[in-house]
């Protein structure tokens, strides 16, 4: 069993203007990324979910990394159910789709055709990671709106056969989907796909919240991702995500708290990602890096 710790994303804007990760001289994408990827095994791709990235820049991930590094990519938003603006479309998709009013876009106000090429593309901008063997997991943060229904789970269910061949891991925002005995109805339908149930740290008591369920569903993989604490920016509407909802520092007790729970859940599969999502400064990166001591000590693979 072995424990890959990381963060989300490597090139956030407070990260890099507080000057206390990235030495002075990593000034390019290409330095910030080599530098990033020689203190961690293992990064979270978030730029994927805004805009869809293209095999080129895929391509460069892959080339400016380690052998054993490896990326989980977050997938696009409007697969996922969000709503996402026409403007970070690709420009002949956007003409294709024609005219519109909206300033916003769902999965399903596109036409088939349209939707079907854009999967295409999404699998295809993954591939350069994947010939690399760095490709880990493609990651579904499905909305809050996103209820456990017949809708709902009809629509993951169709995401992870628009994915075939990938490993899926999948996050949900609404508490349904573990309420009660949901829970376990949950899981089941998890282990059935094939996919990844993602363990969630994060404030609770709210519509958008799900309890931190420390099981695993696949044999391959199993995944943890720490979003903080703070209760009092977690659904404060207009909150921004680095500095409001996601600005947690987590401390050395709830680290060594959380990395008993991550002991035992690594027994249950080949590997665990552990992404710290507090995303204010470095915090996430200074956490990763105590926590990996923490695990060390335990005697877990890094």
């Amino acid at each position: 069993m072995s424990v890959l710790v990381g963060t989300a994303s490597w090139t956030d804007k407070t990260l890099i203007a507080c000057g206390r990760f990235y030495p002075k001289d990593a000034k390019t994408a290409e330095a910030r990324l080599r530098y990033y990827a020689s203190q961690f095994p293992l990064v979270e791709v978030d730029s994927s979910y805004y805009a869809m990235p293209s095999p080129a820049t895929a391509q460069l991930w892959a080339e400016r990394t380690p052998t054993h590094f490896v990326m989980n990519v977050k997938a696009f938003r409007l697969f996922t159910g969000h709503q996402t603006s026409p403007d970070v479309l690709h420009r002949d998709i956007q003409l294709a789709l024609g005219p519109t009013t909206k300033r916003s876009l769902y999965y399903k106000d596109l036409p088939s055709e349209i939707r079907d090429e854009l999967w295409r593309r999404f699998i295809e901008a993954l591939q350069p990671l994947r010939a690399a063997g760095k490709l880990a997991l493609v990651h579904f943060q499905f909305p809050p709106w996103l209820l456990r229904n017949r809708e709902g789970l009809a629509h993951v269910e169709h995401c992870v056969q628009r994915m075939a061949g990938h490993t899926l891991s999948v996050e949900f925002r609404n508490k349904t989907w573990f309420d009660g005995e949901h829970a376990a109805a949950t899981l089941a339908f998890e282990r059935e796909l094939g996919v990844v149930h993602t363990v969630v740290d994060a404030p609770q008591g709210f519509a958008n919240s799900v309890p931190a369920v420390w099981e695993a569903t696949h044999p391959a993989f199993s995944l943890v991702r720490l979003h903080g604490r703070n209760a009092q920016t977690w659904d404060v509407k207009g909150a921004t995500a680095a500095s409001d909802r996601f600005n947690y520092d987590y401390s050395d007790s709830e680290l060594a708290d959380l990395s008993q729970h991550i002991a035992r859940l690594s027994a249950s599969t080949a590997m665990t990602h552990v992404v710290f999502n507090n995303n204010m400064e470095d915090q996430g990166q200074r956490n990763a890096k105590s926590l990996m001591d923490v695990l060390a000590r335990l005697g877990l693979t890094l």
